[in-house]
């Protein structure tokens, strides 16, 4: 799961890993106290700042050799290409979601995630689109979060029945 702050990843990749019995890996988690540490306070990430976090986004992926799901803002075309080195099938599901929405989100959530609303502007800049890049679905992130799963659910099982063909 994809896209910038507030966009729903982590709840997203908690339904789908839940109902198609795969273990959900948070992003967030890999991040280094110095990268939490800048995002409180409203400092924007650089690339060498996410590069270590990347790798080990990498090799958490490449331990779920039967899948997993994974939230990861993956903003940039370079950043999913480095996650994509895992190895295997890597499917990017974007939550897409406008500006003014992910705010309220990200504020709504300030007093207990370590990321500052002052960032969700960075974010957006950020962003290159995923769409047109190969193995990427796109997801409006308004959408009710059950039927997000389901599209994303059933989209794996589809992916799977046309891979034993």
């Amino acid at each position: 799961m994809m896209g910038v702050a507030g966009c729903g990843k982590s709840s997203l990749a908690q339904a789908v890993g839940l109902a198609n019995g795969l273990p959900m890996i948070e992003g967030d988690d890999f991040h280094s106290p110095e990268n939490r540490e800048k995002m409180s306070k409203g400092i924007s990430l650089t690339d060498e700042d996410r590069a270590g976090w990347l790798s080990s986004l990498v090799k958490e992926i490449a331990n779920h050799p039967a899948g997993c799901v994974l939230s990861c803002s993956a903003l940039k075309k370079a950043y999913r290409e480095r996650l994509r080195e895992a190895g295997g099938d890597v499917l990017f599901v974007y939550l897409d979601i406008k500006k003014a929405e992910a705010l309220r989100r990200v504020i709504d959530r300030s007093a207990s995630h370590f990321f500052s609303a002052n960032l969700v502007d960075s974010q957006f800049a950020t962003l290159e689109s995923p769409e047109g890049e190969p193995d990427v679905m796109r997801l409006d992130a308004a959408l009710p979060l059950i039927q997000l799963q389901e599209q994303v659910s059933r989209h794996l099982h589809d992916l799977h029945l046309s891979a034993q063909d």
